[in-house]
């Protein structure tokens, strides 16, 4: 029986973590098409921080406010006219993105690039962060036997975006040597097992030599520490000062420019975000002189997921979690997050 209220962690204005507040609110109200998940996971994302703080406000100041795009659970409801053929108790995750369905975009294959009512769950839509969540049912992607409810929590985001960087937008091919920035990230962490799978040569950097251990480990062929080396002149050291043929970035700030530098004439850089920074200068030079490309990748399609869920299932992905905390110590996760001390994904469990 579904109750009539749920626990839940919201915030009521833009702050330090210290705005999470644990506490109860009344249970989603099933509209058109959707469907209702008991979650047992979510995973933390750093547009999670950005939204909170109020560096990014999707939800236009409207509160309460529930984050948390990423999620691990079972269905427990179905609105009669949802369409999907999951029935009840199926385990499932979910392809967070909400686009209109309608636009020019949407109706030519390119949902992530929706230009009418481009929304997702957790940033314009109340989130995860809570017992249950509902989301459009054809969204909902069911889980093979192998993979966990926190797997499927840090899967969708981190691998989704990796994925949609790495072959999608990069189009990246065996033989390529690749630099992938700043490895600790969960998409760092997933590009990094991508471009291996494809048969790539990955070259990765990272602030610290514990982190490009872990990177290691995941496949990675050549560490480089940003804050020992110049990232550039150890790039095309590695190289034979040929350079890499694609970059996988979003930091933003000078890595932008840097990621450039590191490029081989005719390379390209795949861009999907700004954790440093959105403001970005670039010498122009290179990209007319060497006919550089930088190419813009925008979150992820669930076809990219489901692409995905069998190599998850036998173990050729691998979602890497740091750390896990229960859901009434959100804060507290937030400001793990915040600190950097993570490699991994940071998940929050959900007791029923």
């Amino acid at each position: 029986m579904i109750p009539q209220s749920m626990k839940a962690v919201i915030f009521e204005q833009y702050g330090d973590p210290e705005v999470l507040r644990y506490t109860d609110v009344p249970m989603p109200v099933l509209k058109r098409g959707e469907a209702l998940v008991k979650v047992h996971a979510v995973a933390l994302n750093g547009y999670d921080l950005m939204a909170r703080a109020g560096r990014y406000k999707p939800n236009k100041g409207r509160f309460p406010h529930i984050l948390g795009g990423d999620f691990g659970g079972e269905i427990v409801a179905l609105d009669a006219e949802a369409k999907t053929d999951l029935p009840l108790g199926t385990r499932v995750t979910s392809w967070w993105v909400l686009p209109c369905g309608y636009c020019d975009q949407c109706i030519s294959g390119h949902p992530n690039r929706c230009s009418r009512d481009y929304r997702y769950l957790g940033a314009h839509e109340p989130g995860a962060y809570a017992q249950y969540v509902k989301m459009p049912a054809h969204h909902l992607i069911p889980l093979p036997a192998n993979v966990t409810y926190e797997d499927a929590a840090a899967f969708p985001n981190a691998f989704g975006t990796a994925w949609h960087m790495v072959v999608t937008r990069g189009n990246v091919r065996p033989g390529e040597t690749v630099l992938v920035n700043s490895a600790s990230s969960g998409v760092s962490m997933a590009a990094i097992q991508i471009c291996k799978l494809i048969g790539a040569r990955v070259l990765t950097t990272s602030s610290s030599d514990w982190k490009l251990e872990r990177a290691k480990a995941l496949g990675a062929d050549a560490l480089i520490n940003y804050n020992t080396v110049d990232f550039v002149d150890e790039v095309l050291k590695l190289t034979q000062k040929r350079g890499v043929d694609c970059v996988i970035e979003h930091v933003g700030g000078d890595f932008l420019n840097k990621s450039l530098r590191c490029l081989t004439r005719g390379g390209r850089v795949v861009t999907a975000g700004g954790t440093k920074s959105y403001e970005c200068t670039v010498q122009v030079n290179f990209i007319f002189h060497k006919e550089l490309s930088i190419i813009g990748s925008n979150s992820a399609t669930k076809l990219d997921l489901e692409a995905m869920m069998p190599m998850l299932d036998d173990g050729r992905l691998k979602t890497v979690i740091d750390r896990v905390f229960p859901l009434a110590e959100a804060a507290e996760a937030h400001r793990y997050l915040e600190a950097a001390k993570q490699f991994g994904k940071v998940l929050l469990t959900v007791e029923h």
